[in-house]
């Protein structure tokens, strides 16, 4: 119909249509409607740069950011937030570095959302130093930017920093999602607490999670797993309401 009526070459018509395809993951269509657009705003070549990085498509997601900005084209919060989710993937820190670079210098580091971004790039390039000291100079840190440096503690096998993060945290008076429980329950099981384990089932079963999440119930199984109790490894595992292969293999683990 868009074609029929003329419309194709639209840039607003075509940037609403390459965000359609990239959500229903058909990058190809996507990729098509950009390349005939007469006219590339910014809305357009975010929309390619976070389709490319959400389907985890990092090297086209970081050379589309290159060509942006070799046409001129200058990049804005949404840009970034995007480019750094796709440099987190790569794992190139050069590349990362560079990104970083050029975000200091338009002055947009201060920024809690791009902050909290590059803080989550770093940690899962296992750049942990790099990711703390972006961190420290965040103006404001919300869940997603305590959680971010949480995450790439636990990933790395570092369980005390991770629990140390959570105690600032708290301490702060944020309270803690399920993706941060998750995390903490990795570090529990990394060092075999399971004092900070049991804490933690605790406050998932007040606020009703085990009921609800089942990414966050199958990590509760396995620290219980990991710490030696079977029984509340079981316990956990038949209080689930659904059960998928993760939860299967980390109880029959």
């Amino acid at each position: 119909k868009v074609i029929s009526l003329g419309f194709e070459g639209d840039t607003f018509v075509g940037s609403t249509l390459i965000d359609m395809y990239m959500k229903c993951a058909s990058l190809v269509d996507a990729r098509r409607i950009f390349d005939e657009l007469h006219d590339r705003d910014v809305v357009s070549w975010n929309s390619m740069i976070s389709g490319y990085a959400d389907l985890t498509h990092a090297e086209e997601a970081l050379l589309l950011f290159n060509e942006m900005q070799q046409k001129g084209k200058q990049p804005d919060r949404i840009t970034y937030v995007s480019t750094i989710k796709a440099c987190g993937l790569d794992g190139n820190l050069h590349q990362n570095n560079l990104v970083h670079d050029d975000i200091v210098k338009r002055g947009l580091d201060s920024d809690v959302c791009i902050g909290s971004s590059l803080v989550d790039m770093y940690a899962k390039c296992g750049a942990l130093e790099k990711a703390k000291e972006v961190f420290d100079k965040l103006p404001v840190r919300d869940i997603v930017s305590w959680t971010a440096l949480i995450a790439g503690y636990a990933q790395h096998g570092y369980g005390e920093e991770a629990l140390k993060c959570f105690e600032g945290m708290q301490r702060e008076g944020l309270d803690p999602n399920a993706i941060t429980y998750v995390c903490i329950l990795k570090a529990s099981s990394i060092i075999r607490s399971i004092e900070v384990g049991e804490d933690i089932d605790t406050q998932v079963r007040k606020q009703g999670l085990l009921q609800k999440n089942i990414v966050l119930g199958t990590a509760l199984l396995d620290m219980y797993s990991k710490c030696g109790k079977l029984d509340k490894a079981r316990e956990v595992f038949e209080q689930l309401p659904v059960r998928d292969v993760v939860s299967w293999n980390a109880m029959i683990a």
